[in-house]
Order: structure tokens, then C-alpha cells, then sequence
């Protein structure tokens, strides 16, 4: 075959790393003795893009690879897939866990792809494998050949029939501030949908509006959340204190407008403007604020804030917005991450919480712990494939060391993680899911139920 490849990398990514991995793909690529085409550099910009687009579509090959070296928005992906008739395949590289940061973040990558792929109904091989690894060989050839494409997963009706909705998920009001991210099909909303679904009224607010407001906070109003930072982190006098104070600010800022606009939830554009525009990360504040039971969903995730309403409501608890960022069939594990936003409670050992900056933007204020051991439920309202559904994953979190920096865990799922990965994958599912502790399958099954609306559990058999 004549493949036509598209590598694809973001320079706030480990780059030097990543070449690494890109030089592996290629070899592991001219071993298979297909004839092989396209750049050999990453591909950052949209020019370099859009040139191998158009140098790719005059070749005419049997075959379209991207190559999801580090996480990128799935834009061009998409843009691929509209111009390009033949079959797409796209192959996403592992990083080891050594509990720095995370480098890549090539699974997360894959999977805006395959959701934003999903909602425009095209489909495509995967492959989710270290080039370097001596046994690459074989799944290579069968992803190369199209015997791991992806195939679309709808559910399974919920079941018990005739579940009502319980009255304080009714009429939830929810702040979108700033727009979701170019390219984030995942974080993608239909205010009146929502509405429709379950009554949600969402607020569509200006990122600069939350600026000013932390900006202009009078430093009484700021005592209780720096007292609260100064009793969970020992560290703060590490960091640059102009962009802690910025970043809390942020809490106080988000905060008063909850009371405000009586809002149940926010869903924020937490990058690149809070570091480029403000000067502070909203991390922190984040995880700060999900503790006292009000979720901030960041990239603007309106679903993910309201998927947060629902399983708080359901556990009783404080609740994490996690992004799935590896699964290791060999160790049949999983790792869910954010940059440093989980709730406190869920910290393995608080006594040794530290606090940190953002590892690709290199600002505070972020919390840094593993998560704990026990017994987990994983959940979205999803919109895989443009229509609503529940998603649901239940297993157990590791008593492992520090898979990668900001806050992380190292998950079991109750299905072995070679097949979780291809039914993360086929379901068209979102990045953010949303992570508590217990098993809440049951009751999850009768919000579905009483929304009319299909579940996929993770894992198991759907018609």
C-alpha cells in the first residue's frame, strides 16, 4: 500500500520526546514494506497542516495515517476526514509512568478524535501501541489492514422503566464562562437541548467578566480561601506569589458569582487565556471550589459540569472531572488525570499534598497528590455520536505511586483494560468523565431510565 502519513504533535508537549517516539514510528512503519509518504518532522501549526493536506490529497494513497504523537484538538483530524475518501487510521503512542509529567498525552489525544470522528460519522482503525516495543509488529500490520476498525456502540435501553428524575436535578442552572477550545467536538453543547433534556438553563458568560471580577476583589474577601490553600499546602512560599494570589483570586471570583447568579455549577475556558490574558491557573481554584460541592468543569465542558451535578447528587460526595490519559493492557490498568484540580478529600495522603504550577504553562497555583485507594464509578452524559447517553465504568483505584504530576490515580476497571480500550473507543465517549467514590452503577442505570435514555457500561456486550 501507498500510506500517506500525518504526524501530529504540540510544541507544549515534551517535543524532544516526542521526536523520539515519531523517529520509532517511522522505522516500525518501513519495516511492514508499504511505501511510505508525507512529513517526518511533528506538525504544530496549521500551515505545516494544511500544506501536508493538500501535498497528501495529490498523491492519492491507499491509505490515510495520523500519527497522534502528543494530544492535539481534533480540528484537523476532522479536516482530514472531509477531504480524504480513502480509509483513515490513526495510532496513538504510550508514555511510561515515572510520576513526572505527563509528556504526551497522546490516549486523551486519540480519544477527542474518535469522538469528534464519531459525531461525523466516519469511521477508522486505531491503534494504541509503543513503537518500540518488539511485539509492535504484528498489531501494526492487522491496524494497517483494517482489522481494528472502529465500529459504533449505541447502549442498551436502562432499566427499571418508570424511574422518575429526583427534584433537585431538575431546573439546575449552570455558567458557561468563555467558549470551549477550538476543536474540542467533546465539549460542544446545544443550550436548548440541554434544556430540553432535563430543564438545565445555562448562562453564556464572558471570560474577561470572570478576570475583572477576581481582579477587583477586596483582599477581606480573599482571607477565608487563602486560609484554606495555607492549611492544605506547606509549599506555597515555593511558588511566585503574584500568581498564587491571582489564582486564588480566581476561587473567590468564581464563587461570588455562584451566589450571585444562583448558579449550581460553572463550566470554565480555564486555558490558554488564564495564563496568557490573567496570569494565574485556575486549577487550584478548581479543585477548591469541587471540595465545597460546586463543579467547574474547565475547556468550557457544559455536559461534563452537568455529569458532575448528577453523580455529586447520587454519591453525596465531592466529585472529579478526570481525563482518561493511559490504559497499560499489560498491567490491566488505567490512569485518570487533571492538571491539579481534584477535591482534597480524595487525596491518598493529605499530609503530604504539595502544591504546584501547571506543567505545561509553568503557573500556579495547582494541588499535586495521588489519588486514593478504594472503589470507584466513572461517568459522563455523553453525546457520542450526537445523541444523548449514559456512560458508566466502575473498578478500583491502586495503591500506586504517582503515575504522572497535578492529581492522578491508577485505576482497575471491573473489565480488563484490553477491552475497556476498544469500547472507550467505539462509544464515540467524550475526555472528561467524571470519577467518585462508590459504586453508583445502580442508580446511574435509573437517572438513564427516567431521562429515556441508553447506557453503555465500559466493557460489556451492547446490541
Amino acid at each position: 500500500m501507498h500510506i500517506a502519513v500525518l504526524p501530529l504533535g504540540r510544541s507544549t508537549f515534551d517535543t524532544e520526546f516526542a521526536a523520539e517516539k515519531l523517529a520509532a514510528m517511522f522505522v516500525a512503519l518501513e519495516q511492514t514494506g508499504h511505501l511510505i509518504s508525507g512529513p517526518r518532522v511533528l506538525m504544530g501549526d496549521q500551515a505545516d497542516c494544511s500544506e501536508a493536506l493538500a501535498q497528501m490529497q495529490e498523491c492519492s494513497p491507499d491509505l490515510v495515517l495520523v500519527l497522534q504523537v502528543t494530544f492535539t484538538d481534533a480540528a484537523f483530524v476532522v479536516e482530514v476526514a472531509n477531504a480524504a475518501p480513502q480509509p483513515l487510521a490513526l495510532w496513538a503512542v504510550p508514555e511510561p509512568r515515572i510520576g513526572g509529567r505527563l509528556r504526551l498525552n497522546a490516549f486523551c489525544g486519540l480519544i477527542l478524535a474518535s469522538h469528534a470522528l464519531g459525531r461525523n460519522h466516519r469511521r477508522f482503525s486505531y491503534l494504541y501501541h509503543d513503537p518500540a516495543d518488539r511485539k509492535v509488529g504484528q498489531p501494526l500490520l492487522e491496524f494497517l489492514d483494517g482489522r481494528r476498525r472502529s465500529r459504533v456502540v449505541e447502549g442498551h435501553a436502562a432499566v427499571p422503566a418508570g424511574a422518575v428524575l429526583p427534584e433537585s436535578l431538575r431546573n439546575l442552572r449552570i455558567a458557561r464562562i468563555g467558549q470551549h477550545p477550538e476543536g474540542f467536538d467533546t465539549c460542544r453543547y446545544d443550550r436548548h437541548s440541554i434544556q430540553a433534556l432535563m430543564g438545565v438553563e445555562v448562562d453564556e458568560l464572558q471570560l474577561d467578566d470572570l478576570f475583572q471580577r477576581a481582579r477587583s476583589l477586596p483582599a477581606d474577601a480573599l482571607a477565608g480561601y487563602k486560609e484554606r490553600v495555607a492549611g492544605d499546602l506547606d509549599n506555597l512560599d515555593e511558588l511566585d506569589a503574584g500568581e498564587v494570589d491571582r489564582s486564588i483570586r480566581l476561587a473567590g471570583a468564581l464563587d461570588s458569582l455562584r451566589r450571585e447568579g444562583g448558579y449550581d455549577a460553572m463550566a470554565v475556558r480555564c486555558w490558554p487565556e488564564t495564563f496568557t490574558e490573567y496570569g494565574g491557573a485556575v486549577c487550584g481554584p478548581v479543585s477548591m471550589l469541587g471540595e465545597a460541592r460546586v463543579p467547574c468543569a474547565c475547556e468550557a465542558d457544559v455536559y461534563g459540569a452537568l455529569s458532575q451535578l448528577i453523580l455529586q447528587h447520587i454519591a453525596n460526595q465531592p466529585v472529579f472531572l478526570v481525563d482518561l490519559v493511559d490504559l497499560d493492557q499489560q498491567d490491566n490498568s488505567g490512569v485518570v488525570w487533571h492538571c491539579g484540580q481534584a477535591p482534597v478529600s480524595m487525596a491518598a495522603r493529605p499530609a503530604e499534598m504539595q502544591a504546584t504550577v501547571h506543567t505545561n504553562r509553568k503557573m500556579a497555583l495547582l494541588y499535586e497528590f495521588t489519588l486514593k485507594a478504594g472503589r470507584v464509578t466513572l461517568f459522563r452524559l455523553s453525546q457520542a455520536y450526537g445523541t444523548p447517553k449514559l456512560v458508566i465504568a466502575t473498578g478500583d483505584m491502586l495503591a500506586r505511586p504517582m503515575a504522572f504530576t497535578g492529581t492522578s490515580g491508577v485505576i482497575r476497571f471491573d473489565q480488563p483494560a484490553s477491552v475497556v480500550l476498544p469500547a472507550v473507543v467505539d462509544s464515540g465517549l467524550e475526555h472528561h468523565m467524571v470519577l467518585a467514590y462508590g459504586d453508583y452503577r445502580q442508580a446511574l442505570c435509573q437517572v438513564a431510565a427516567a431521562l429515556d435514555l441508553p447506557v453503555i457500561i465500559l466493557g460489556e456486550e451492547h446490541g
